[in-house]
Order: C-alpha cells, then sequence, then structure tokens
C-alpha cells in the first residue's frame, strides 16, 4: 500500500481492524506503541523536567495516554493524570493499562463535574499538557465533563499535546464539535486525519507529527 495522505474517521477504524484482525496485532500493543510515541515527543517539550499533566479519556485515546503517562514516570518525570470520570468506568485495554499505572502506585485523580476546581488547582506550573481525553471515533456535540476539562485545557499557559486528533474535533469534517482542545502539536498515527486539513482543523492541531505503530499498512 502506498503512503496514506489522509483518514477520514472511517477509513482510519478500518485501519485498525486491518491490524487486529488480518494481522493479530492485539489493541494493547497499537495502544503501547500510540502512547510511547506520545510519551517521546513529550520528552522532547518538557526540557529541564518540566511538570507534565494528562488529561484522559475512558476509550481508547484516554489508554494511549495512561501509556503516555507509565512512560513519562519511567523516564524519571512525575506526571499528574486527570482521568474524565470513574477509573471503573474505564474497561478491556484503556482499563489494563490504567490498572498498570494503578499498581505502579501513579496517583490518577478521577474528575467530575463537582471537583473541578481540584483540576484547576493541581495543574497549576505545568508546562505541557497531553490532551489524551476523545479520539477520532467523537461524534455529535462535546457536552459534560469533557467540554468543562476542554475548556481547561485551553485556558491554561502551556504547551499542548493532542493524541491522535485534538479532543472536539471531527476528524473527517474538520469541524469544532462544539467545544475543541487547541493543540500546539499533534501526534497522530499512521497517517494524518482529513479534517486536519479542512474547515477549522488547521487552526486546532497545532504543527502535526505522524507517528507509525509498528504496522506497515
Amino acid at each position: 500500500m502506498g503512503r496514506l495522505r489522509s483518514l477520514t474517521a472511517i477509513r482510519a477504524k478500518a485501519l485498525d481492524r486491518l491490524a487486529i484482525e488480518r494481522f493479530g496485532i492485539p489493541v494493547v500493543l497499537l495502544m503501547e506503541n500510540a502512547g510511547s510515541a506520545v510519551a517521546q515527543e513529550a520528552v522532547k517539550k518538557a526540557a529541564g523536567g518540566a511538570r507534565i499533566a494528562l488529561f484522559c479519556g475512558k476509550g481508547n485515546n484516554g489508554g494511549d495516554g495512561f501509556v503516555a503517562a507509565r512512560h513519562l514516570a519511567a523516564a524519571g518525570f512525575k506526571p499528574l493524570v486527570f482521568l474524565a470520570g470513574k477509573k471503573r468506568e474505564v474497561t478491556h485495554e484503556a482499563g489494563a493499562n490504567l490498572d498498570i499505572l494503578c499498581k505502579l502506585k501513579q496517583p490518577v485523580i478521577e474528575i467530575s463535574s463537582r471537583n473541578l476546581a481540584v483540576a484547576k488547582k493541581r495543574m497549576l506550573g505545568c508546562r505541557l499538557i497531553i490532551d489524551a481525553l476523545l479520539g477520532v471515533g467523537a461524534k455529535g456535540e462535546v457536552r459534560g465533563i469533557y467540554k468543562d476539562l476542554i475548556g481547561i485545557i485551553n485556558a491554561a499557559k502551556a504547551h499542548v499535546i493532542s493524541v491522535d486528533i485534538p479532543s472536539g474535533l471531527d476528524a473527517t469534517s474538520g469541524k469544532i464539535l462544539g467545544s475543541c482542545v487547541r493543540a500546539d502539536t499533534t501526534v497522530t498515527f499512521i497517517a494524518r486525519k482529513r479534517g486536519m486539513n479542512v474547515a477549522d482543523g488547521p487552526g486546532c492541531c497545532g504543527k502535526v507529527l505522524v507517528k507509525h505503530l509498528g504496522v506497515p499498512l
């Protein structure tokens, strides 16, 4: 297959299934490769041991964030990990990586509308933020805690790295789904997503870095 220029959300999901079903690559390995790539970029940006905050959702995008947090901890950082919801709500491969973090005694702070002030206070002084809230499968208007956390990220005076795509950006149309992270850097996988190139996409993604997942698609 030739070099891919851009992917719709449907095509990106189809390539994930191809890797999993045809080549037998487990989701947890794809997640490991994605999170590792994000952590490597974060280390480059976090010169001098800058404080790093990660905002993770409950799905696979959040799972990538949990992996990144583990790699950052292994590199000597003390990442501040926020979860949009309850730990018990995170399942499958993302849940497995969250469990690993917890067993490693890495604090993961559950955030709801009731304790948003905790996130705002704890992240003061963070010079780097990793946005792992929502991925390419996001549809419909962003609401609730996700909208609140996107607002906190955008208000922070920090370099923002988004995982795969800025949370709240439609991966196909490039339209903002009500609220969207304004990233300085987006670490995406396999190929750029079509929405990065059109409509609101260019203004939300910052510098886009395309990383492979160990699969020659």
